[in-house]
Order: structure tokens, then sequence, then C-alpha cells
């Protein structure tokens, strides 16, 4: 064992599986104020407690330092958006969100898990955060799935359970970079990316990976950049961005510049809008998530740790 600094630390805490929370409460204006937590935990039975810890760095400290109430909201599967608003949008992040004032005005988002009315317990100061001890005065619950985090990603076991359906097919792919260009498959309805057919998704990387040396290709994976489903098919699909060293055309690609991809042909539309919004994001390198179906999605910012 090694003493830890700071970096290692986060990564070292960031590999305990947690859910998601939106913890909520009201300025001295009452006006609305949140942030993102996954430092929930339910502390006590009886009396009814449960503990957050807001972190002295966030914008929406003074609150949570000073306030009487507050509200958690434990997020379900979907509600990423709402994760990602709460933790790294500096606008009105109650008017991006669903939601419903409590008894007491605080808001609750619709949608969630769980949620929890609190009158504050007690304060400990605990390092560069504190820990906030609620006592619960109300709650309301549902059966959907809960959202998770692990290590910097979203989960949901509610997908994976359904990707490991044996009458489901699983396509993941690669978004393949090299040099300013992107590699290419050329078929008679137009271009393609690399892919493979998975019975079971929840090894993604390690079978894309394998699928992409046997093309001959030397690839770095990197973040997940589009999942979606085929209403029509059922067909689930999955693509990461990767990096390839410098080398010949590899037989059976195409290495495509990156400035000609919206000009180019390809063999599905939806391939066709996922390269052009590549084409566009590669300049700033500020790479998003997409999430939804063939038709439809949500465009997400890769988050820091909630």
């Amino acid at each position: 064992m090694t003493a830890p600094d700071p970096r290692e630390l986060r990564s070292a805490f960031g590999r305990f599986m947690t859910g998601v929370t939106i913890v909520t409460s009201l300025d001295a204006d009452g006006k609305p104020a949140g942030f993102t937590a996954n430092s929930f935990s339910s502390v006590s039975l009886d009396p009814p407690l449960l503990s957050v810890c807001p972190g002295r760095f966030l914008s929406t400290f003074p609150v949570f330092a000073a306030c009487d109430r507050f509200a958690v909201s434990i997020l379900a599967e979907g509600q990423e958006g709402i994760s990602n608003t709460f933790a790294s949008y500096k606008g009105d992040r109650f008017a991006r969100t669903p939601w419903t004032p409590d008894a007491q005005g605080i808001p609750l988002i619709d949608g969630a898990v769980a949620q929890f009315s609190c009158t504050t317990h007690a304060r400990v100061e605990a390092g560069d955060h504190i820990i906030l001890i609620g006592e619960v005065t109300a709650l309301r619950q549902s059966d959907r799935p809960g959202l998770g985090y692990l290590g910097g990603q979203y989960f949901s076991l509610g997908l994976e359970r359904e990707a490991r359906d044996p009458a489901r097919t699983n396509i993941c792919g690669a978004i393949v970079e090299r040099e300013g260009t992107v590699l290419l498959e050329p078929t008679p309805k137009g271009y393609a990316l690399p892919e493979t057919c998975l019975t079971d998704h929840s090894a993604l990387r390690k079978s894309l990976a394998a699928d992409l040396a046997r093309r001959g290709l030397d690839a770095r994976l990197g973040q997940v950049y589009s999942v979606y489903d085929d209403t029509r098919s059922g067909t689930h699909y999955a693509y990461l961005l990767a990096t390839a060293a410098p080398g010949p055309t590899l037989p059976g690609f195409d290495a495509v510049p990156i400035a000609d991809l919206a000009g180019a042909r390809f063999a599905t539309p939806a391939t066709a809008r996922m390269l052009a919004r590549f084409a566009e994001e590669a300049a700033s390198r500020a790479f998003t998530l997409y999430l939804g179906d063939t038709e439809a999605g949500d465009i997400h910012s890769h988050p820091e740790r909630p």
C-alpha cells in the first residue's frame, strides 16, 4: 500500500459502486438550490436518519451549511441528464428539470425512485466536506430501476439484464480515429463502422478490442459515444471512440478525413448522423454521449464525478 495523493484517493473512492442522488433545499430568499451527490447513506431507522456530504467547493454549499430542511431524490435509470445538470450546469438547473415541491416547498425530482423530505438533524465537520444528517419526515418510492455510478460512468442494472436477453441482438462498434482520419469499411450501401455482434454487452470493451485486433487494428478504446436502439428490429447499438497508431491503410478500410465525413455516404442514416456529430465535435474535442433510438434521443456531456 502507498500513501494516497488526492488523485489516487479520488480514483480509489470511485471504485465503490453507488447510486446517484439530487440534494435540494431553499436559500434564504426561498430560491431552490441543489447538487448531485453519490455520498448518500442510510443512518438509522429509529429515528429515521440519512446523510449526504456537501463539498465546500460547491456553489450551493452556503445553502446546505445553513438550511433547516432539505430533500433527497434518488435518481432512476434514464435520468443521467438530470445528474449532469446538477453536477455541472451553471444556469437555472430547476428550469431544465421536472420537479414537484414537497410540503415545505423544497423540490423533489419527478420520476425519482425514492424521495425523502428531511429536517436537519445534525452537521458534522469532515475535512473539505460536511456530513449533513437529516431526519426523514416524509418519503415516496417507486419500483423503477435506479441509476448506478462506478468509476466515473453511469450504469443501469435494468439495462444490463435486458442486454443479456439471448433473443436480443447487441451490436458494438468503434469510431477509430487515426491521424485526422476515421477508418471506415466500404460497403455497397455506403461506409460502415467496424463492429461486432455480441450476445452479452457486459463484456463490451473486451469483445470489441478483440474483434478490432483480429482485423489488424491496434486501437485504444475511449469513451462511449452513442448508445441507441433500433425500435423496429429491437437491435441494441453501442459505439465507442477509439484511436489507432499511425501506419499504412489496412485492407478492407478507407481512411476518410474527418473534414469529409459530413459529405460521405453511409450505410444507415443513424451512422451518418453519428459521424456528422463526431466531425463537428472533433474540432473542440468536447465529445458527448448520445442516448436514445435510431430516430431521436438526448445528447449528454461527460461529467466530472458527482
